[in-house]
């Protein structure tokens, strides 16, 4: 049965790549609810445990408030979003990027991200194929747009992303998908106690906390899907490109000396190049350290 259902893709790739578009592009219409509500539920949660653990009696909201309710709906108007008007990419077009209803602008995210997710989407397909690998680094880039989305507007990593995947890429370990069990465990222990290690050393040196405990947990993640021998590259990678968006930002004014810039994008992104093009950057690298 499963075989029946793959072997289309197999043999026409076109079909695939473009099976994966759409779904891409359905999925980060899923994510943009994500990253709006997620933070929401979180903040939500804790305010409840505080109240809780202040035994003061807890603040009831007015609706439910989740990933599936309410229906979407206009942030300015109050409009609900209609099954037409939530087709993506398409939508926003149509609707010239404004509400049907009040026509305020709506957001570019919500477009942006639709197409970035399906773009991510092919390409993961047409580097991967057709089969386990894919549909697992698919899930795994899915979560990471989601997480890297939160973090850039809360700066914050929800362990409800990051654990998950972690012992996911653990599990997949025992089937080598990616890498070995003992290079997973390994990736683990190294990618969590590399940063945490950075944290403390920074901390005692400037008085100062230069990163958050999601970005430990993400790297500890990424060291479960990748194993522990590329993670100078993520570090590395990611340094090199957060350092340079810090100093253009600083430069162009968009930010000052002490505005916390989120690093948890930034080991996504050398997380996935590196899921995909691991071995080539490691070749890079090492030649580029020799010479």
């Amino acid at each position: 049965m499963l075989d029946q259902f793959i072997y289309p893709f197999e043999l026409y790739p076109a079909l695939y790549l473009g099976t994966l578009f759409v779904l891409g592009a359905l999925i980060g219409s899923f994510l943009n609810v994500v990253i709006y509500r997620l933070p929401v539920m979180m903040q939500r949660e804790w305010r409840n445990d505080c109240l809780e653990f202040l035994e003061q009696p807890a603040v009831a909201d007015d609706e439910r408030f989740n990933l599936s309710v309410p229906r979407s709906r206009c942030g300015h108007c109050g409009h609900q979003i209609g099954v037409l008007e939530n087709i993506p990419i398409i939508s926003y077009l149509v609707l010239g990027g404004k509400c049907a209803s009040c026509k305020t602008a709506i957001s570019p995210q919500y477009p942006l991200v639709e197409l970035f997710t399906a773009i991510v989407s092919v390409i993961i397909g047409w580097h991967f194929g057709v089969g386990l690998q894919a549909i697992a680094a698919l899930l795994l880039s899915w979560c990471l747009i989601a997480a890297s989305g939160i973090d850039i507007g809360h700066k914050l990593l929800p362990d409800n992303i990051t654990l998950p995947l972690l012992w996911l890429g653990i599990l997949l370990s025992l089937f080598d998908v990616f890498v070995s069990l003992q290079d997973s465990v390994l990736g683990v222990m190294l990618g969590y106690m590399s940063l945490w290690t950075v944290f403390i050393l920074f901390k005692l040196f400037t008085g100062k906390e230069g990163m958050g405990y999601g970005d430990f947990k993400l790297l500890a993640m990424l060291g479960a899907w990748l194993g522990w021998q590329p993670l100078f590259v993520v570090i590395l990678t990611s340094s090199l490109v957060g350092a340079i968006v810090g100093i253009s930002m600083i430069l162009l004014k968009k930010t000052g000396r002490d505005t916390q810039i989120p690093f948890g994008p930034y080991l996504a992104a050398a997380g996935w190049i590196t899921l995909l093009w691991g071995d080539p950057l490691m070749r890079f690298y090492g030649n580029l350290l020799q010479f």
